[in-house]
């Protein structure tokens, strides 16, 4: 049964998709694969945000959903930007992008209170608010919003450095 939490998680992740989105309207391969110094490229910000080629983020989404308290172990700062990820256009990594996220905003608005309230364990979480065993909606909360923010003025931060534009 959908709930409200639920609700507002599914569109506030279809809004970030959307604002990702039109901040790369626009650019071309070269500005797109182009990194100013000791940054990534949009393409990797891409890639990071889907997640580990092949999988993306709905084995951690469902095993906190089918298992009690799973430990998932999340690499931080890694861009998944593999030889594959790479040899691909802008268009074809937001689509991955925005298909990654789909899947996750069309899950989570029909999940139960009691769903969202299933726990893992994340360590990396630890020194954050929400600790590390979050609950599947901080869980999610995190992934498509704080995440997505940070990422979102990354991007905008990059697009904005000497030599980008």
């Amino acid at each position: 049964m959908q709930t409200t939490e639920g609700v507002r998680l599914s569109q506030s992740i279809r809004q970030k998709v959307e604002e990702m989105r039109s901040l790369c309207e626009g650019l071309d391969e070269d500005t797109a694969a182009r990194a100013p110094l000791d940054r990534w490229s949009p393409k990797q910000i891409l890639s990071h945000l889907c997640g580990p080629e092949g999988v993306g983020f709905m084995p951690a989404i469902r095993a906190i959903l089918e298992r009690d308290t799973p430990r998932l172990d999340i690499e931080a700062e890694n861009p998944y930007f593999t030889e594959k990820r790479s040899a691909m256009t802008l268009s074809e990594l937001l689509k991955e992008f925005a298909r990654e996220y789909a899947h996750i905003a069309d899950l989570v608005a029909g999940l139960s209170e009691e769903q969202l309230a299933r726990k893992a364990h994340i360590p990396l979480f630890k020194d954050l608010p929400m600790g590390e065993y979050p609950t599947l909606a901080d869980f999610v909360g995190a992934l498509g919003e704080f995440h997505m923010d940070f990422h979102i003025s990354h991007m905008r931060e990059i697009l904005h450095a000497p030599g980008m534009a």
